[in-house]
C-alpha cells in the first residue's frame, strides 16, 4: 500500500527557519575535489524487493510499485528540485530482463534521462547483499554480463562509470578495476550492522582505496591496492550511527535516507533531520575535510511522495548553492583525480540534532586515515571527559569471510555498536600503547 504523506504549512516554516540559520560559506567553483561540496543521488529499479541471486529471490515482488509514472515522477522531482543536476539510476538483474510493458517503458524512460541529462545508469547485483548469497566468481559473472546489457541498452558503446552495489568484498572490487575498467563502486554502507541482511562496519565513511585483504579496510601499499574507489551508500547521522541495528528502540542507519526520517518521524522532524546530517558534512565537514560529500539512495518502490525528493534537494539548492549534485560515477573519479593514494585524513564533528538516537546531550567526533579511524563522544550536559567508542586499527591483518555470511564486519580493538564486552568505552589515555603511539603520529594534540 502506498504511504501517501502531506506536507504541512508549518513544515514549510520549519524548513525556512532551518535555511535562515547562517548561510554556509560558498564552495569556491571549481572542476576539482577541494573548495566544493558534492551531492550524489542514486535510486534502485528492481523486481523483487531482495533479488539475492538471477534466479533467487527473498523478498516481496514489487512489480506493481516500479512503473513509468513513478519513474517520471522521480526524474521530475530531481530535475525541478536542483535544476542541472544529475543523478544515478541502477537496475537489478530482473529489471534489465524483464520484457513487461513496463519494464520496457521505464528502460527507455531512464535511457532518454541519461541523454537528456546526463544521468549514469549502472547495475546492482544481488539486491546489495551480493556476497551474503553468491560465490565472488558468480558475482564476478554477473557483474560482466549486465554490464553488457547495459551497454546494449545505452547505445553508442556506453559504459558506467561506476556500480552501486551496497556491499562488494575486494575480491570483486579488484575484478571491478582490473578487469572491466570501472573504477568507482559503491562498496560499503557505513556502519551497518544488525540491520537488514548483511553486517558492514568497520570502513571509512567517505572515499577510500580498498585493500586486497578486505573492503572495509584502506589499503596500506602498492601491493595491497586496489585501484576503485569504495563509496558509501547513505549519509548517516554519526550520532544514530554508533547503534547496533534498532538498540534502545532507535534506527541505527539514520540519517538522509527517507525510511529513517520522513517514515518514521513525517515530513516536519523528517525533513529537519535529513537537513541536520546533511550539514554535518556540508558546514563543519566541510572546514575540517576541505571539501565536502552527502550520498543517499531513494529506492524506486519506497511508498513516499517524491514531492519530497524535490523539497530535501530545493532546501539544499538554496542554503548551499555552489553544491554539485553529479553522478556516483563522476564524484568518484574526481575524489581519485585527487587522490593518487590513501593520503586522506577525514576529520567530523557533530553534536546531536535531537531526533531518534541523534542525543541532543552528546557530540561526537571522528577522526578517519588510512592507519586508523578513531572516535571520541562526549556527554555535553555532565561535560564529562569525552570517551573512545571506536578504534579499529588498519595496520593490522584483516581477512573476508571464505564462506558466503552476514557477517562482513572489520571489528577493531573497541567497536561503536558495543556488541562485545571489549567495546565498552574507555578514556583516551586507557588505550594500548602501539594505539597511543599510533594516535599521536597523526594527531599529537588529542593525547595532550
Amino acid at each position: 500500500m502506498k504511504i501517501k504523506l502531506t506536507i504541512s504549512f508549518t513544515a514549510l516554516l520549519l524548513v525556512v527557519a532551518s535555511l535562515a540559520n547562517g548561510q554556509a560559506k560558498k564552495s569556491n567553483g571549481s572542476s576539482g575535489l577541494m573548495g566544493n561540496r558534492f551531492l550524489t543521488f542514486n535510486t534502485i529499479i528492481r523486481v523483487n524487493q531482495i533479488e539475492v541471486a538471477r534466479n533467487r529471490n527473498v523478498g516481496e515482488d514489487e512489480r506493481a510499485q516500479h512503473t513509468p509514472a513513478r519513474v517520471i515522477a522521480l526524474g521530475n522531482a530531481v530535475a525541478e528540485g536542483f535544476p542541472g543536476g544529475k543523478m544515478t539510476w541502477a537496475f537489478s538483474w530482473l529489471a534489465l530482463q524483464d520484457t513487461s510493458a513496463n519494464y520496457r517503458e521505464i528502460r527507455r524512460l531512464v535511457v532518454g534521462y541519461h541523454k537528456k541529462y546526463g544521468d549514469e545508469i549502472t547495475f546492482i547485483p544481488g539486491a546489495y547483499f551480493a556476497n551474503a548469497y553468491n560465490t565472488t566468481e558468480q558475482v564476478d559473472k554477473d557483474l560482466h554480463d549486465a554490464l553488457n546489457i547495459i551497454t546494449k541498452m545505452v547505445g553508442n558503446g556506453y559504459r558506467p562509470k561506476s556500480i552501486v552495489a551496497g556491499f562488494m568484498s575486494a575480491k570483486n572490487q579488484q575484478y571491478l578495476a582490473e578487469k572491466e575498467n570501472i573504477h568507482v563502486c559503491q562498496g560499503n554502507i557505513w556502519s551497518q550492522f544488525s540491520i537488514d541482511n548483511q553486517d558492514g562496519d568497520g570502513a571509512v565513511s567517505y572515499p577510500f582505496y580498498p585493500s586486497k585483504e578486505h573492503f572495509c579496510k584502506p589499503a596500506q601499499s602498492k601491493a595491497d591496492f586496489i585501484d576503485c574507489v569504495n563509496l558509501d551508500g547513505w549519509s548517516v547521522d554519526f550520532l544514530a550511527g554508533r547503534r547496533a541495528g534498532f538498540a534502545e528502540g532507535f534506527n541505527s542507519r539514520m540519517g538522509v535516507g527517507p525510511i529513517e526520517t520522513i517514515g518514521k518521524y513525517g515530513i516536519e522532524t523528517g525533513l529537519k533531520e535529513m537537513m541536520h546530517t546533511t550539514a554535518i558534512n556540508f558546514d563543519k565537514g566541510y572546514e575540517l575535510n576541505g571539501f565536502g560529500w552527502v550520498t543517499n539512495c531513494w529506492e524506486l518502490s519506497l511508498p513516499y511522495d517524491f514531492a519530497y525528493v524535490k523539497d530535501w534537494l530545493s532546501a539544499i539548492k538554496k542554503r548551499w548553492p555552489d553544491t554539485k549534485l553529479i553522478t556516483q560515477g563522476e564524484f568518484g573519479l574526481t575524489w581519485r583525480e585527487h587522490y593518487k593514494s590513501n593520503s586522506f585524513n577525514y576529520r567530523f564533528e557533530e553534536i546531536g540534532s535531537g531526533i531518534g538516537g541523534s542525543d541532543a546531550d552528546k557530540e561526537i567526533r571522528w577522526f578517519m586515515n588510512k592507519d586508523f579511524r578513531l572516535a571520541l563522544l562526549k556527554n555535553r550536559a555532565t561535560n564529562a571527559l569525552e570517551k573512545v567508542i571506536d578504534f579499529t586499527n588498519y595496520r593490522l591483518r584483516a581477512h573476508e569471510p571464505a564462506d558466503m555470511t552476514r557477517k562482513w564486519s572489520l571489528l577493531g580493538d573497541i567497536n561503536q555498536k558495543q556488541t562485545r564486552p571489549q567495546d565498552k568505552p574507555v578514556p583516551l589515555d586507557s588505550l594500548s600503547a602501539n594505539a597511543r603511539k599510533l594516535i599521536s603520529n597523526r594527531y599529537p594534540g588529542l593525547m595532550k
